[in-house]
């Protein structure tokens, strides 16, 4: 029975940064013996989620389950590339016990999930539960909340505002999707503000849905795995902005690579980062960088004005060093601008 049971898939939802990869990396270290494999889309041709998950070296998952997709989003290129991706997966020996996605920050879930009601799909898989990771600092901050009276006000000011904030839709899309939210970073906030936060999320959702702070993505992999929801069979408990529509695109947001020569001080590459992105309302900036005279890679993460780095490995032999950056915006920022300031 073994063979021909149905393998559980988690899909990893969030917003840019809202820390995806971090409950990832934590799934893998503590996978209980399950074997484990994982596709990941990233918005933009620089691997970052991806090279930062195939350094963990756990036995759960091996290099060869990590599968990369960077050719658009994942709930857009559904027959070009995340069957392809399933079918390898499914061909290897022995079969992963379950299946994780992390879809892409601007991705909108549902689409993906309606993919696994596919007749080639269905028989193979079922979804065990979407999870939402949200960046409970950023949420309190009002940056990806939604504000009916403030987008009311915008709209009485400028006529040709006859449309929800993009960046709201796949806000919302992405909690109304899920079957457990997580409000992580919760340490960045006071016991009232995540409180409120979690009654804001909650008022949004039409149905019952867990919601638990989270600090780095840490909570017990057996709530995170085996949540059971066959959320295949339950599309219209998860309503969407998009269902009217055949699909979407991502003509709302840009992205672009910058290259960056070596930097002499980690820290003062954080704050330029910082910077640009509070001057450029830039969304999300992520990539690695070099040190001079640091035999390590600095790997640079950044939401909004909120700018980490770390060295996350050696270089290795041989191995073109060299930094790029991913920069990530809405439609019509100023790139000439941004790799200008980034370049100083």
């Amino acid at each position: 029975m073994a063979s021909i049971a149905k393998i559980p898939v988690t899909i990893i939802t969030g917003f840019l940064g809202a820390g995806k990869t971090t409950l990832i990396r934590h799934v893998l270290a503590h996978s209980a013996g399950r074997r484990l494999a994982l596709i990941i889309n990233e918005f933009g041709d620089v691997g970052v989620d991806g090279e930062i998950l195939k350094n963990c070296g756990v036995d759960s998952c091996p290099e060869d389950n990590i599968v990369e997709l960077a050719n658009g989003c994942l709930c857009c290129t559904v027959a070009d590339d995340f069957l392809p991706a399933i079918e390898g997966l499914l061909a290897r020996e022995p079969r992963p016990d379950h299946i994780l996605i992390e879809t892409s920050g601007l991705a909108l879930p549902k689409p993906l999930v309606k993919a696994f009601d596919w007749p080639g799909i269905r028989a193979k898989l079922t979804v065990d539960g979407v999870i939402a990771v949200v960046d409970a600092a950023a949420v309190a901050d009002g940056r990806f909340a939604a504000d009916e009276e403030k987008l009311a006000a915008q709209r009485a000011l400028d006529p040709s505002l006859d449309h929800d904030n993009p960046l709201e839709e796949v806000y919302e899309d992405q909690l109304l999707c899920a079957d457990l939210i997580l409000l992580n970073k919760a340490d960045l906030l006071s016991d009232e503000a995540l409180e409120k936060t979690r009654a804001e999320i909650a008022a949004q959702i039409p149905r019952a849905v867990k919601i638990v702070a989270t600090r780095e993505g840490r909570l017990d992999v057996e709530v995170l795995l085996g949540l059971d929801a066959a959320a295949e069979d339950d599309l219209l408990a998860r309503p969407s902005h998009h269902d009217s529509e055949e699909g979407h695109d991502h003509d709302d947001f840009d992205t672009f690579i910058v290259a960056l020569d070596p930097v002499a001080d980690a820290a003062a590459l954080s704050e330029k980062l910082a910077s640009v992105a509070r001057d450029h309302d830039v969304l999300r900036i992520k990539g690695f960088a070099e040190v001079a005279g640091k035999p390590m890679r600095l790997l640079v993460q950044g939401v909004g004005a909120r700018v980490s780095h770390q060295f996350d490995r050696p270089w290795r032999a041989g191995e073109q060093r060299g930094g790029r950056l991913v920069v990530i915006g809405q439609k019509g920022f100023d790139r000439v601008a941004i790799t200008a300031a980034l370049m100083v």
